[in-house]
């Protein structure tokens, strides 16, 4: 068993350093996505509507891919696949300065993640179960958002030296980062070609379908969905507003990034002991970013409101997927994650793009939006708390 731990720990800090890099090459370019579509000349609903039309594909194509990966168990094939449209879609924004033109490899970046994230999060799922849900998927995030941190902060240098309107250099060199990324992507395959012998104590269960559990977790979480914004529109009012200048919103992103990381590890700790309490009080926390952000004209309320919603992040990132890995048995987890996520992604699209079309009437009533949604989660956490003992 000491042999298996050992084992999981180097394959969750290995698909960590993935992670890393991958973050890097994606999150620095979403850092800047929001400004420079306003550069180019789109408009908020239109923002909105791209934030949210890219994740609704990025997690949508994860039913199917959860899906492939239960039937076939090539988790390592996906996983490629997707890593390879995921980051090397990022480059090409630089050859398109046209918003309408933009928009492609933006999509396509989203629909890479989308494939390669079940079959990822399932054999992260397999390593682990011998050092505790919470704190492997905790860790593992820790490792994916020092890649978040450094990315805006690359991309921010870029815009430093080079000149503030400068967003296609940016694009192109986060090849960079992409390039690790994939090196380290066959390193890993090469090192554990078959992750689900990490798992310990696998047990092969006749379930014909999902457990009720699962469906009750995803009606509880899908409100948080709805009312959690992408930073795509935080940019875009960020920039609109001209309350931090262009090379520090990145900064500002990067510094989300890294309380997300470490919201990740404790909340992960807590979860491992407590349940669904700890990410109860992960989604409270975030409740409060949206006004803080959107109504506020204080740089310094503005910093604490991403604060919140790094830490809302790093719930949705790391112990929102290990409680389902807690509720699902092995043989259906793949599906399990695509159904999850897809679902996520659905709301997240609704939410994102009803927000969109709210900001351009009013800040306020974005905020009232996702607040109404936001607190629906808590409520059916709450109703629900003696079901999910997760």
């Amino acid at each position: 068993m000491d042999e298996i731990k050992k084992k999981s720990i180097v394959f969750i800090i290995l698909v960590g350093l993935l992670s890393l890099f991958a973050d890097m090459t994606y999150e620095g370019a979403r850092s800047i996505s929001g400004q420079y579509l306003e550069i180019l000349g789109a408009s908020s609903a239109v923002v909105g509507f791209i934030g949210g039309l890219g994740e609704l594909l990025g997690y949508a194509i994860r039913y199917f891919s959860g899906r492939l990966a239960d039937k076939t168990h090539r988790y390592w094939v996906l996983a490629i696949v997707g890593y390879f449209i995921n980051l090397l879609s990022v480059p090409l924004i630089a050859f398109f300065p046209f918003w309408q033109w933009a928009i492609l490899p933006m999509m396509t970046e989203r629909i890479g993640k989308g494939i390669r994230v079940p079959p990822k999060d399932a054999m992260l799922s397999f390593a682990t179960k011998s050092v505790g849900r919470g704190w492997g998927f905790g860790i593992h995030e820790f490792l994916d958002q020092i890649g978040a941190v450094s990315g805006p902060i690359f991309v921010a240098s870029v815009l430093f030296f080079l000149g503030e309107n400068n967003f296609r250099y940016a694009f192109f060199f986060l090849f960079l980062p992409a390039s690790c990324a994939i090196g380290i992507l066959f390193l890993s395959r090469f090192l554990y070609p078959v992750p689900s012998k990490l798992e310990i104590n696998l047990i092969e269960l006749d379930s014909k379908g999902l457990p009720k559990l699962f469906w009750i977790y995803c009606f509880c979480v899908l409100g948080f969905a709805v009312g959690f914004l992408d930073f795509v529109l935080i940019a875009f009012h960020l920039e609109k507003t001209e309350i931090i200048s262009q090379p520090m919103i990145p900064l500002l992103y990067a510094f989300a990034m890294g309380v997300d990381g470490v919201s990740a590890i404790l909340f992960g700790k807590l979860f491992d002991k407590n349940g669904f309490i700890a990410l109860l009080f992960a989604i409270v926390i975030s409740v409060f970013a949206n006004p803080l952000i959107f109504l506020s004209r204080s740089i310094y309320l503005i910093v604490v409101g991403m604060i919140c919603w790094g830490v809302g992040l790093g719930a949705l990132e790391s112990i929102i997927r290990a409680a389902v890995a807690n509720i699902v048995p092995v043989n259906k987890r793949g599906s399990a994650f695509g159904i999850f996520n897809t679902l996520l992604g659905v709301f997240w699209f609704v939410g994102s793009f009803a927000c969109g079309i709210l900001y351009g009437i009013s800040p306020v009533y974005l905020v009232m939006f996702s607040l109404i949604a936001q607190l629906f989660s808590v409520a059916s956490f709450i109703y629900f708390r003696n079901s999910l003992k997760v």
